[in-house]
């Protein structure tokens, strides 16, 4: 939906499990009208897309005429479109695949173009800016090669010259946000600078209109980065602001055999990076499995874990664990007194099919209705 200052809120459709075009619109015309009911009956509805590479393939002219008109029937319009997934991201094992192929890969190169194709012909006439968010380049574990590296940065330049194309042919203002995420590439502010600094310095200064950051206030939350200092270097850097994640981790103490009360989460699915803390020291640890194993045989526990787990913003977990959604509100306060840094505002959580029980609403839709409540309350606290 369309907020004060030219700014859109919507929800991340891969909630919804859907790989080709024909499940994914299925998916739109079962809950879309459902939670529109609900949060804006009177209001235009933002749609946050998420196109695997099969639906983006499977979107041709005749699909997207009937795409367009069904939303306008329902008075709805898509604003960004989320790209970080390429494949299957429900009910098979994801990990650490959600990264491939990266951007070493011209299939990546050639996903997000047809991402920015499609998103230029669904923004409406009187909708000027469109964003799509993508991965961090690669994961640190593939431990690219500087031949690697430099591939990486000449398939994100060559998106930013397609982008660049698209804007001068359509007028719109379209943006691409590269998200950090823990063992991500990048994953802290720190890092995010360094990658674009060198992006510019190999590749040039005109990317920055193009090219930017997708800020997940769950991943950058697990990095123990406090929201107005990683925001103020960012855009102290130059830093397009592309796109604002709004979304909640798991923290607790894990002493005294609390960290037990993480076993519910440790799923088969994503991927839950889990960073340990203890004095001024961050310890990082692939996956909530591995951290819960090492807990078992005693290891050093820290003084406070941080789990990479989307957890509904409405809702709170049982003690002893809590969540980042201060965070969160942290960065709602930045941009504030930042309006015009970002426009684009987005809930995602993605986790509904692998929640344990105390987290889970009757159904998706009243977990997203409650969603939407929450935000829209954070946000007018915001002001």
């Amino acid at each position: 939906m369309q907020l004060r200052g030219d700014r859109h809120l919507g929800y991340c459709t891969n909630i919804h499990p859907a790989e080709t075009w024909e499940d994914t619109f299925r998916q739109l015309q079962t809950h879309i009208p459902v939670i529109k009911q609900r949060v804006a009956p009177d209001e235009r509805f933002g749609i946050g897309l998420r196109l695997s590479a099969q639906a983006a393939q499977q979107l041709d002219a005749t699909a997207m005429q009937a795409f367009r008109r069904w939303l306008d029937g329902a008075d709805c319009y898509v604003f960004t479109i989320n790209g970080f997934p390429y494949g299957d991201f429900h009910g098979t094992r994801v990990k650490e695949n959600v990264y491939r192929p990266d951007w070493t890969t011209p299939e990546r190169l050639d996903y997000t173009n047809r991402l920015f194709d499609i998103l230029a012909e669904l923004l409406p006439a009187d909708i000027l800016e469109g964003s799509v968010s993508t991965l961090p380049g690669s994961f640190k574990r593939f431990d690219l090669t500087p031949e690697a590296i430099r591939a990486l940065r000449r398939n994100v330049t060559n998106c930013g010259r397609h982008i660049a194309d698209l804007v001068d042919r359509t007028g719109k203002d379209l943006h691409l946000g590269l998200e950090p995420e823990p063992l991500g590439l990048f994953e802290t502010t720190p890092e995010t600078v360094d990658f674009f600094d060198a992006l510019v310095d190999s590749h040039g200064d005109w990317l920055r209109p193009f090219v930017g950051v997708n800020y997940d206030t769950c991943h950058l939350a697990v990095e123990y980065e406090e929201p107005a200092m990683a925001l103020d270097r960012l855009s102290r850097a130059g830093i397009r602001l592309s796109k604002l994640h709004l979304s909640s981790a798991l923290k607790l103490d894990p002493r005294n055999d609390a960290w037990q009360a993480l076993t519910p989460f440790a799923d088969e699915t994503y991927l839950h990076q889990v960073i340990v803390k203890q004095g001024t020291e961050l310890r990082r640890i692939i996956d909530l499995p591995e951290a819960l194993a090492a807990a078992q045989r005693g290891d050093e526990l820290g003084e406070e874990w941080r789990v990479h787990f989307h957890i509904p913003l409405s809702d709170e977990p049982a003690v002893p664990l809590q969540s980042t959604r201060d965070h969160l509100e942290g960065a709602l306060d930045w941009l504030a007194r930042h309006p015009a840094a970002c426009h684009h505002l987005e809930m995602e959580t993605y986790t509904w099919d692998v929640l344990p029980a105390d987290l889970h609403r009757s159904n998706v839709d009243e977990q997203l209705i409650a969603e939407y409540q929450w935000t829209l309350a954070a946000l007018s606290r915001a002001n």
